[in-house]
This record gives structure tokens, C-alpha cells and sequence, in this order.
């Protein structure tokens, strides 16, 4: 596994009481057919309170602790994993990386400011600034984007009033723009998110990040599917991500640091 895929797969990780035996998987009536999105005109009535009744049901939590195996395929290139993934809320998302064995290959921390990847097979390390994932998902994602997405919850910069509403087949449709981003969500009757969807035709950008088999930890409803399908000019990334384990609010560690022999990565 060469360092680009593991920094890749550290970056996409960023982008996820019950333990996995007792979790239980909720009904949802998924997305189908195509929407029928309300003119602002026609939407400003209702749209504020449609968007406030999505921001209620958002997942709320301090932190996060959840293991997925996760499958990978960049530009055709695949590989299995498994994800440890650990969020303090607001400040870091840490990810440890096991390939076959369990043996760890890599491990990332994100914070608001900053990327650090650790190649643990070649003994380098990646440090950039948060400012380097928008290559994967433009410059309007930020910490809190990868945050939500990790964890089923609408990016918080999509839910905003000036967004048009509509319905279709039982979901709400969230569409709009952000500068040059244009954005479509699909929430379920549960107000959950079903699918994200983001395009910047200039930058001949597209993420789409959809949510299925929802599951109840912690008394919380989140998805345990994560399949998210990223375009950025002629890099291609597929992640299904598939959470077996999710735990909220427990005392987490973060352990990170660069052993002195790693050397900077190429």
C-alpha cells in the first residue's frame, strides 16, 4: 500500500451504550424518482421552518468512537480497511488505519486548522494545512463538514434559509448554491439525511455522500452505510464505509505523535 492511498484513505476518513451486537437497524423510506424543488417564491413560506425542523433532528454528541470497515477504490485501484475513528466535537477526528492482522498501517488527525498522516509501512509522515482536502471537495467544505459527514448529519452550511425546499416521494429537498457550489440534500421523513450532493462545474468537481441502513447507538439514530463517490478533474475516489461499532459521549484518547525517524513524505 503506497503512501498516496494511505494519505487518501486518512483524508477520506475525515470526510463516519449499543455495541454492534445490540445496535438495531431502523426502517427509513429511502430516496427515490426524481424531486420537484419549490421556486424561493413559492418555498419561503415553510422554508424556515422545514430547515429548522432538519437542524432538531440532527445527531447531537460530544464524542464520537466508532470502528468501519471500509472499502476503497482510487482510480481503480482498491483496497479493504478498517477504520477506527475517534471525533471530539468541533476539534479533532482522529482515525487509526489496520489493514489485514490488524496491523495498523497509517494513522490521521484533522483538527480545524490542520492534516497530519502517519504512514507507519514506510515511516513518513504528511503534514498540510485543512485548506488540502479541498482538492477532493472544494473550498466551502470545512472541519465541520467532514464531521457531519462522518456521522450521517447535514453539512451545517447547506442548512441555511435561502435554500429552495420541495418534496418527493415523502423526503424534503434541500437545494442552492454556495458561491460556486451547488448543493442538493435528500432528507427522509425522519428528517435524516438520505444523500448529499455537491458539483462545481468549473472545477469539474462532485461529491456525493449517501446514508442507508440507519441503526440506533446511544439512545442516537445515525447511519451504519457510508458510501461516498468523489470527482476532482481526473482523480476518482469510492469509500463504502460500514460501521460495525458506534459509541457516544465516553472518555476518549487521541494518542498522535511522529516518531523522530519518520521523515517528511514525498
Amino acid at each position: 500500500m503506497n503512501s498516496r492511498i494511505i494519505i487518501v484513505i486518512g483524508l477520506a476518513a475525515t470526510l463516519a451504550g449499543c455495541k454492534a451486537h445490540k445496535q438495531l437497524v431502523v426502517n427509513r423510506t429511502p430516496a427515490a424518482g426524481q424531486p420537484v424543488i419549490s421556486s424561493p417564491a413559492q418555498a419561503a413560506p415553510s422554508a424556515n421552518k422545514q430547515v429548522a425542523a432538519i437542524r432538531e433532528k440532527q445527531l447531537a454528541f460530544n464524542t464520537f468512537s466508532g470502528k468501519a470497515k471500509t472499502k476503497l477504490d482510487i482510480d481503480g485501484s482498491g483496497n479493504d480497511v478498517t477504520l477506527n475513528i475517534r471525533i471530539q466535537r468541533d476539534q479533532k477526528i482522529w482515525v487509526s488505519i489496520t489493514a489485514l492482522l490488524g496491523l495498523e498501517v497509517a494513522r490521521a488527525q484533522i483538527t480545524p486548522d490542520s492534516i497530519v498522516v502517519i504512514n507507519k509501512l514506510q515511516g513518513v509522515y504528511l503534514k498540510k494545512p485543512f485548506s488540502y482536502v479541498y482538492q477532493y471537495a472544494g473550498n466551502q467544505v470545512t472541519f465541520k463538514s467532514l464531521q457531519a459527514l462522518l456521522l450521517g448529519n447535514a453539512m451545517p452550511e447547506l442548512l441555511n434559509d435561502n435554500a429552495d425546499t420541495g418534496t418527493d416521494n415523502g423526503n424534503t429537498i434541500l437545494a442552492g448554491h454556495l458561491q460556486d457550489l451547488m448543493y442538493k440534500l435528500i432528507i427522509g421523513p425522519d428528517m435524516k439525511v438520505s444523500q448529499t450532493n455537491l458539483s462545481n462545474q468549473l472545477a469539474a468537481l462532485t461529491l456525493q455522500v449517501s446514508n442507508s441502513q440507519f441503526i440506533q447507538a446511544d439512545n442516537r439514530v445515525m447511519p451504519s452505510q457510508i458510501d461516498i463517490v468523489s470527482s476532482a478533474g481526473n482523480k476518482k475516489i469510492n469509500i463504502n464505509l460500514h460501521y460495525n461499532s458506534a459509541e457516544f459521549d465516553k472518555t476518549l484518547e487521541y494518542p498522535f505523535s511522529i516518531p523522530d525517524r519518520y521523515t517528511p513524505a514525498n
